[in-house]
């Protein structure tokens, strides 16, 4: 596929497409590569991506799926496991090739900005746990929102609930995160109709709150080496507990399966939709 159809400020090289221009982002140098050492095993990556499916299935995509700020490809194999074509736009250079090595055919190693796309050039796009990244988030989906076709559609998840603020947001750069509120006001001001927004990670809230969200509050930092450990931890729990969390999990995707709504939980997931008119 020649994406240079699609963008205007792009060279291939290698097998990944390049911007000619490289802007900064709010995300650490090692992210990535933290995240493909854990994606594969990570009950948390691999329970979003289940949830983003459902969401597919029930609000169908276009003919081409744009997974911006899609990271190592973890999501995009996932959407092409389902028959979707992927187009993966990533900032990050390690994360871009980590993506090729997942087998995304089609990579723009760029940020969304740098990569000078057409207006009204996708079919349909994601952002899963990037807008929480971005300073500007009105500007950032207003941006999206004038790229995307008429009618298309737009999915996002992002980190959920200010009270669970802790150390581990500041560490990756988020610069806040949401509630099914905010969103709800958020996006319509960018021209994105919802069509659907639920919280999901039922189970998660208390557990943030009182590992990472009250120690931070009284002033508790983790060391790197402490931070490492219990992210491990965190996304590799003991078997008692990934058995309640599989339980957990088979109701929030039945509930996505069937349009209906969870009010607590410390994601959120959003379908919205460009109007064709």
């Amino acid at each position: 596929m020649d994406l240079s159809k699609f963008a205007t400020n792009i060279q291939f090289e290698e097998g990944i497409w390049y911007a000619q221009t490289r802007s900064g982002i709010s995300y650490p140098d090692d992210g990535n590569e933290w995240c493909f050492n854990l994606e594969d095993a990570s009950f948390w990556f691999q329970h979003r991506n289940r949830c983003i499916l459902e969401a597919l299935r029930r609000f169908p995509p276009g003919d081409l799926f744009f997974d911006i700020g899609g990271g190592n490809g973890f999501v995009s194999a996932a959407v092409q496991g389902i028959g979707c074509s992927v187009v993966l736009l990533e900032p990050g250079i390690q994360g871009a090739r980590n993506a090729r090595l997942r087998g995304i055919e089609h990579v723009i190693c760029s940020s969304f900005e740098d990569a000078g796309l057409l207006p009204e050039s996708m079919p349909s796009a994601g952002a899963f746990d990037v807008l929480e990244h971005v300073r500007d988030d009105l500007g950032f989906l207003r941006s999206i929102a004038s790229r995307l076709a008429p009618g298309g559609r737009f999915y996002l998840t992002v980190p959920a609930m200010p009270i669970l603020w802790s150390q581990k947001d500041e560490i990756a750069g988020h610069y806040r995160r949401y509630t099914t509120a905010a969103l709800k006001s958020l996006l319509p001001k960018a021209g994105l109709h919802i069509e659907y927004v639920t919280y999901f990670f039922q189970v998660l809230p208390l557990p943030i709150l009182f590992l990472w969200s009250l120690p931070h509050r009284v002033g508790i930092r983790r060391s790197p080496p402490e931070l490492a450990d219990q992210s491990l931890t965190d996304h590799h729990p003991t078997n008692h507990f990934v058995r309640f969390l599989q339980n957990l999990q088979g109701r929030e995707l039945a509930i996505i399966r069937s349009g209906r709504t969870m009010t607590l939980g410390s994601s959120c997931l959003v379908v919205a939709r460009k109007p064709k008119i």
